[in-house]
């Protein structure tokens, strides 16, 4: 809608970063625009028939000796709009200005609709102050660079994720069915099985993790007691592991001398814990020497020959003299021996975790299973044992990066000169961040935190970028969260959370980001890279919605009491 001549608006000052403008009567001025508050857009004209567009941060009033009123509004410069193309920047303003108004809807989208950069551009969400606004993102500086939503509880957060991932697995440059998305999401609370029912689902009862692809880092808080730092455990564990390993692959010697703690070739841990309970009551004789009876009753010298008779027999010790750890590893037996019987952690160190092999481990995660393929692969970590949370996506994290490392050699291999060398990237989402990379030095941490932050660093080189989730963004992992280029940052009424944020944010936002607290359920702040300026927006409702509502409380508990089926529940819950 025109403004009429009859405004009396004028600029009074301007500053590097702010315009202030002297209005008389504020709602002639708003017959322009009805909508008009804080966050609404000006225009502001110079003299070289150049479009300042500024952004209002707050207004006051001033009363004169008289008793007139004069409204003062203090805006913010985003840029300059010449001709059709938006400018970023206020700083080319010509002084004096002619006039203001408020902004045109059509001047408003200029400054987002850029015609010449609209193929790499997609869209989750429209401007807040005008839903008519579609707001694009880059997509190729959206995803190849890491993200961070962060929002309290309520504000719209898990749908905001579905949202993004909907359109990103649809988003199609061509005819085919099927775009070539790689898309890995952690859901902590099962909440996303109803928004992507055509993804790969894996819960504690379907998915099977190698346990011989753990590193040295994770076995040891996997298994060893790393607050006792008892050298005699750790020593002998690595070398039950090695060992085990040699004799298990089927290569020449040549090779076998290369295996190390780290190697990702097989081992039995049932023969491993076989091994570690000889080594703890093995005895030697007269001459030194550590000698075991069979169980026929023969007797034999232990030897390097000899070795694999530890792993597969059960022996009983000869001998006069205590030898070796002379049974101090009965702690570390037990707690090994516990783990390996305890069905919860069926799914990492269970029968079918010695069988699956690498390939097939690769596959399910990337959604290469033949007739199944898929876009999304969500790892339901709602069963995993807590005490295992950490390795478990430490693991699966890892195994991905390694993915990317191993994919860009070869093909670096093949066409030393090939510009982009990974065809596949990948995106890993991580749902509740600060429950696997917390800003804590504790050792239950350190596996997941050393696997993600090594992504968060390196990861966009291979093909591997992160997106971060977190209702507690201050208890995430500063060293991760700082790698961030492009923020969703929906309401946050948690001051030190607020203030976490604003700490890693640009500090050019001016008194935008003072509206987290205040922003509605969907809304949110977004920024970073791939946006043309930091704007308050609405993301879209997402086509399927995760199932992550409010549990309406009063409504239910108003109705006829309901019974619950215990013996159900119980037999969930012994599975």
């Amino acid at each position: 809608m025109a403004v009429g001549t009859d405004i009396n608006a004028e600029v009074i000052a301007v500053y590097p970063n702010k315009v202030k403008i002297s209005v008389d009567d504020l709602e002639d001025f708003k017959k322009a625009d009805e909508t008009l508050r804080v966050g609404s857009y000006l225009r502001v004209m110079d003299n070289e028939n150049s479009v300042l567009i500024s952004i209002i941060e707050n207004f006051s009033i001033e009363v004169s000796d008289i008793g007139k009123r004069k409204y003062i509004i203090e805006a913010n410069p985003l840029g300059l709009i010449k001709g059709d193309e938006f400018i970023r920047g206020g700083d080319s303003l010509a002084i004096p200005p002619k006039k203001v108004e408020p902004a045109t809807e059509e001047e408003i989208r200029k400054i987002y609709c850029n015609p010449s950069g609209t193929e790499d551009n997609f869209t989750f969400a429209s401007l807040s102050t005008n839903r008519n606004i579609r707001i694009p993102v880059n997509g190729n500086k959206f995803f190849n660079k890491h993200i961070a939503v962060v929002g309290s509880t309520g504000s719209g957060k898990s749908h905001t994720l579905a949202t993004i991932l909907q359109k990103a697995v649809a988003e199609k440059n061509g005819e085919f069915s099927m775009n070539n998305s790689h898309i890995i999401l952690f859901d902590i609370h099962s909440e996303y099985k109803t928004a992507f029912p055509h993804a790969n689902h894996f819960d504690i009862n379907s998915l099977t993790l190698p346990y011989w692809l753990l590193n040295s880092e994770e076995l040891v808080e996997l298994f060893l007691d790393t607050d006792a730092n008892d050298h005699n455990q750790r020593n002998m564990f690595k070398e039950a592991i090695v060992q085990n390993r040699k004799l298990k692959l089927s290569g020449s010697e040549e090779e076998k001398e290369k295996i190390h703690f780290d190697s990702p070739v097989f081992f039995d841990l049932n023969e491993v814990l076989q091994y570690l309970k000889h080594k703890n009551i093995e005895r030697k004789n007269t001459k030194n020497e550590i000698q075991w009876e069979d169980e026929n009753g023969d007797v034999f010298t232990f030897s390097e020959d000899t070795l694999h008779r530890l792993f597969n027999e059960k022996l009983n010790p000869v001998g006069t003299s205590a030898a070796g750890v002379n049974g101090k590893l009965i702690n570390f037996l037990n707690r090994l021996e516990n783990k390996i019987n305890d069905k919860r952690y069926d799914f990492l160190l269970g029968e079918k975790s010695k069988t699956i092999t690498f390939e097939e481990t690769l596959k399910n995660l990337l959604g290469y299973n033949e007739g199944e393929e898929s876009n999304i692969t969500v790892i339901d970590l709602s069963g995993v044992p807590f005490e295992v949370l950490s390795i478990t996506v430490s693991l699966i994290s890892r195994i991905i990066f390694e993915y990317g490392y191993f994919y860009k050699r070869l093909r670096n291999g093949k066409k030393p000169n090939e510009v982009i060398n990974n065809d596949a990237p990948i995106l890993l989402v991580y749902e509740e961040a600060h429950k696997y990379v917390p800003n804590s030095d504790l050792s239950k941490y350190r596996s997941s935190k050393t696997s993600i932050e090594r992504i968060a660093k390196e990861g966009r080189k291979y093909g591997v970028s992160l997106l971060l989730s977190s209702q507690r963004p201050s208890e995430l992992s500063e060293t991760i969260f700082s790698q961030c280029n492009n923020f969703i940052a929906m309401r946050l009424t948690n001051p030190h959370d607020q203030n976490y944020v604003k700490k890693l944010l640009p500090d050019t936002l001016g008194n935008i980001i003072e509206k987290m607290p205040s922003l509605k359920s969907g809304e949110a702040l977004l920024i970073g890279d791939s946006v043309v300026l930091p704007s308050i927006v609405q993301i879209d409702t997402c086509n399927l919605p995760p199932s992550s509502n409010d549990i309406p409380y009063w409504d239910l508990w108003r109705e006829e009491w309901k019974n619950i089926d215990i013996n159900s529940i119980k037999d969930e819950w012994y599975k």
